[in-house]
């Protein structure tokens, strides 16, 4: 049989530790090179074999040597190193006080040896290493399997780990190749959601850790989502699929050149929105372009190159990377690194991931004096600055090598004269663009400006449309056209805009001054405006606010922001929606919404936070490029955009947001997507797969109906209850059959969720309903398979609740198993495979109900076992059926043995940490009051199985609100969803 130890851990093992030959890159890049080697470096030591006790998290003995062998102090007095113990344990031991990422953050100081001791002459402080990042030969590399850590009564065993001279950097987490609903996802879960919570301090030197089952790798730093987990790819050409096909990359990023790479050069700790501290490691793009731009200064040549990443897929954070290494890197003899921008809303980006990350030697040039004081002054730092600093500069600058320059956004700003003022003032340096959209084949002043004649296709790095959706590091934009009843002018229109948007040059001034004024009265028809308006307003209710995101409308120009937000306020509460432009003009209308750069930061902030009212942000040009807020999913497009400007506008939509969001949408008044091969104007291939219509998913849905009602031939859908539900499943024999109808289904649900509620799902109805109860009814009950079982979207979840049939959900389970007459009659049945399987749905029901609920783990995964053994023939129908009323005793007991203040407890718990959570200064501060009085009434009114009934919902919704409106809270709607939600989960 296969499973996770011989399969995926022993072939980790083997590849790492030389038994099996794989083509390795050269270090440190992650690329694929086709040169054979044996091992990646690392030596397989048992864990038994490894002299440390389990509640200590890193080797001593090893560590002890490390400092004898790497600090000439400690090597003239190995006593010593126990002072460098004691204060790496007290490290350890600060993780429940400090919190793992600070615990994390000091060790990785001590890690890179940015710390001191007084171990010199005269107690002189000298640096203290714990690992050569020079020689990494004089390093000692140990791989070891189920290492064990305890800490008080929690103990974890981990699959893999990984130790450089005793301290564990890398951790990881093998999942069985064979079970298609077991992933990376399962690994990663269990190490975000249980190692990191039961046993932290396991990970206070960890760099990074690792899941994979075998077919897919993905590694994220400590108390990163799992969501945001990063893939790993050394070959476009290899799909990732086998094991076979993971050789390289497991190779490639478990090199000990990569991992301490990483450790150095590409480990951030940053302070978010929330003043939280978070750490961030690089993904593979970005590690790959960095060493290629360290690489080339390094070098001396080129002295330039090309980086087209695809928008939000993490280019501002590759700077940060890039000025850190080469910062760092003593053979650059302390560069000078000069970050551009052509926007202030990028400088504002850019200036605060910087900021956020804490880069030391950071300074912006606010002015054209201040660039050329900066750059007179031979400064060697990290130094940000416009193209625009660099209008009025005269002459050289600054005529040294080692200053390389970071160009943002290179296809805008190397127009006119400020792309050639800049090569002048700084002629030797080393030139290096980015760009977020692709550049066009025909536009070849980019790729003369920044393309290296060495470079494949004029690009240096190339992270495109596909590489990024793929890897889940942004999602596909689809577009929904909305204009045929909305325009009032068509051909007149369509004239306009074809002059606006055509091939007029700059120099038509009077030809585009007439379509520019001629488009503007078009698109201002009071009619138009107040039916696009009420239209954005019933789209955004119907189908973005359910799901819990935002929008973004994009008007004409600045009076046309002011006629939609009226509009809209006659739809929408006026705190819905608010303004954003920059309001400079004299136009007195326009002064209420002048804000300086920290206001505008705060609204923005107002409108990230998903419980802020704010829902809607009205712009014209401010907040196309740069802007990153992840909740925004729908843009209501109303003006005239084409190729790249077009394509970065509609990329705000594209971050990912948690495991909810799916797709980034626009939603189309102009007709700018009639034509999407002309409204994204660009040579290169696969641009086309980042925008679909809605029309094509349409078209895709019944399709995908009928491959999810393909499993069940012959199946009566009207019949009810225990029958109906039997009948369906049959047709689900085992895991393997049930995982293919979970991928097919979760296809289904994604279109589903997309199209609602377009009235085209009314056909589609009552088959999605079924198929979506049946979904529910085979999950796992041990809430594994988190990729292919996913939690339903909101418009699921309120499709199921309409008019439950309450018995097909009723549960008389005690009474079968108490009832002796009954047993008798159950194991004397005609047909036991048919009361089996009633016993089985019932015990998986009640299970589900504890789900959350670590005491009910142990019988979850008793039940999924004897499944698999029933259906693999290993037990028969009785055996099974005696098993089944064996494990319903068994949880019957179990739920007698957990008190129900315990199940209340968690309740009570859960909702005072969801009402601390949104407490603010409006807010009232007696949380414990606001609780009691919720658990309370929700008693009263609550009955066994209340959730599964309509009258029962209704009831208990009807007592939340009641409490809510005597502390004047009953009008947030999200918190009255979470609280409800939690009520459902623990009541």
């Amino acid at each position: 049989m296969f499973n996770e130890a011989n399969t995926v851990e022993a072939f980790i093992r083997d590849i790492l530790c030389g038994k099996i030959t794989q083509t390795a890159p050269p270090q440190p890049g992650l690329s694929r090179k086709n040169r054979k080697i044996n091992g990646v470096g690392w030596n397989y030591l048992p864990s038994q074999n490894i002299p440390r006790q389990p509640q200590e998290v890193f080797v001593e003995t090893f560590v002890r040597d490390a400092l004898i062998r790497l600090n000439p102090e400690i090597t003239a007095k190995p006593n010593l190193a126990e002072e460098v113990l004691y204060r790496l344990r007290a490290i350890v031991l600060s993780v429940r006080s400090d919190g793992l990422i600070r615990a994390n953050e000091e060790f990785t100081i001590w890690l890179r040896g940015d710390r001191t001791m007084p171990f010199g002459h005269n107690h002189e402080h000298t640096t203290v290493r714990l690992i050569d990042f020079d020689n990494l030969e004089n390093n000692q590399y140990i791989l070891t399997t189920q290492y064990t850590y305890r800490a008080g009564t929690e103990e974890r065993r981990a699959d893999l780990v990984l130790l450089v001279n005793g301290f564990p950097l890398v951790v990881i987490e093998a999942k069985t190749p064979v079970r298609k609903a077991v992933t990376w996802v399962d690994g990663a879960l269990q190490v975000h959601d249980d190692y990191e919570k039961n046993v932290p301090e396991l990970f206070a030197c960890n760099v990074f850790s690792v899941a994979t089952e075998g077919k897919e790798l993905r590694y994220g730093s400590i108390r990163m989502p799992v969501d945001l987990w990063g893939p790993l790819r050394t070959d476009d050409n290899i799909p990732l699929s086998s094991l076979a096909a993971l050789k390289d990359a497991i190779a490639s990023l478990h090199s000990p050149a990569v991992i301490l790479d990483i450790l150095n050069y590409f480990t951030l700790f940053a302070t978010d929105k929330k003043k939280r501290r978070i750490k961030i490691i690089c993904r593979y793009q970005q590690y790959e372009a960095v060493n290629k731009i360290v690489e080339r200064v390094v070098a001396g040549r080129p002295k330039k190159g090309l980086i087209w990443h695809f928008q939000g897929s993490g280019k501002s954070l590759l700077m940060v990377f890039a000025a850190q290494k080469m910062r760092m890197r003593s053979q650059l003899r302390n560069p000078t690194v000069i970050i551009v921008v052509d926007r202030l809303d990028l400088d504002a980006q850019i200036s605060s991931t910087f900021h956020a990350s804490d880069i030391p030697n950071l300074v912006k040039a606010e002015t054209c004096d201040e660039l050329e004081k900066l750059l007179k002054q031979d400064t060697r730092k990290i130094i940000i600055t416009t193209i625009f600093r660099f209008g009025e500069a005269k002459g050289v600058l600054n005529p040294r090598e080692n200053i390389i320059v970071l160009v943002d956004e290179a296809h805008r700003t190397q127009e006119g004269d400020l792309g050639m003022k800049m090569r002048a003032a700084l002629p030797q340096a080393f030139l290096f663009g980015f760009t977020g959209t692709p550049i066009n084949q025909r536009d070849r002043n980019t790729f003369y400006a920044f393309g290296a004649e060495e470079d494949e296709r004029g690009y240096m790095s190339r992270y495109g449309f596909e590489e990024s959706i793929r890897d889940g590091a942004t999602l596909p934009l689809h577009f929904e056209p909305r204009l045929v009843e909305l325009h009032i002018d068509k051909d007149a229109i369509d004239q306009a805009y074809s002059e606006l948007t055509g091939e007029l040059s700059e120099l038509d001034r009077e030809t585009l001054t007439k379509a520019v004024s001629k488009m503007a009265v078009l698109v201002k028809v009071p009619d138009r405006i107040t039916n696009i308006c009420a239209d954005i307003a019933q789209h955004y209710l119907q189908k973005v606010a359910p799901n819990g995101f935002k929008g973004m409308v994009v008007t004409y120009d600045q009076e046309c922001c002011l006629l939609y937000k009226a509009e809209l306020d006659k739809h929408l509460p006026p705190e819905a929606s608010e303004i954003v432009i920059s309001a400079t003009g004299k136009d007195e209308r326009l002064k209420p919404y002048h804000r300086n750069r920290d206001q505008e930061e705060k609204l923005l902030d107002r409108y990230r936070d998903a419980k802020d009212p704010l829902k809607i942000i009205i712009v014209t040009a401010k907040l196309l490029t740069g802007f990153d807020a992840p909740i925004l999913q729908a843009m209501y497009l109303d003006k005239p955009l084409k190729a790249h400007t077009l394509l970065q506008a509609i990329c705000r939509t594209n971050r990912t947001y948690g495991n909810t969001k799916t797709h980034g949408l626009v939603v189309d008044y102009l007709g700018v997507f009639d034509d999407v091969a002309q409204a994204l104007d660009f040579d290169e291939q696969g641009f086309q797969q980042v925008v679909s219509g809605i029309n094509t998913l349409k078209n895709e849905l019944p399709g995908a109906v009928q491959k999810c009602l393909a499993y069940f031939p012959g199946v009566d859908r009207n019949l009810s209850g225990y029958e109906g539900l039997i009948a369906a499943q049959d047709c689900l024999p085992n895991n393997n059959v049930r995982d293919n109808f979970a991928a097919d289904y979760n296809n289904l649900t994604k279109l589903w969720e997309a199209i609602s509620p377009d009235p085209i799902l009314i056909n589609y109805q009552t088959d999605y309903k079924w198929l979506s109860q049946v979904y529910i009814s085979v999950q796992p009950t041990t809430g594994m398979g988190k990729l292919l079982w996913h939690a339903l979207g909101a418009k699921t979840i309120e499709l199921i609740h309409q008019n439950v049939r309450v018995e097909a959900v009723r549960d008389d389970l005690e009474e079968i198993i108490l009832d002796a007459e009954l047993l008798e009659v159950v194991l004397n049945s005609s047909d036991p495979r048919k009361k089996a399987k009633e016993i089985e749905i019932k015990v998986a029901t009640r299970l589900r109900q504890h789900i959350n609920n670590p005491r009910f783990r142990a019988l979850s995964e008793r039940l999924e076992a004897l499944k698999e053994r029933h259906e693999q023939g290993q037990i028969h129908s009785v055996a099974f059926l005696k098993d089944l009323l064996d494990l319903a005793r068994d949880l019957l007991q179990t739920e007698k043995d957990t008190p129900p203040e315990v199940e209340d407890d968690r309740g009570k718990a859960a909702l005072t940490e969801l009402f601390l959570e949104v407490r603010n200064e409006q807010t009232p501060k007696m949380v414990e009051r606001i609780v009691n009085d919720i658990d309370e009434i929700v008693r009263l009114v609550r009955f066994p199985g209340w959730q599964k009934t309509s009258a029962g919902e209704r009831e208990v919704k009807q007592a939340l609100r009641k409490t809510l409106f005597k502390y004047k809270l009953h009008q947030d709607k999200e918190l009255f969803e979470k609280a409800y939600g939690y009520i459902r989960q623990y009541y």
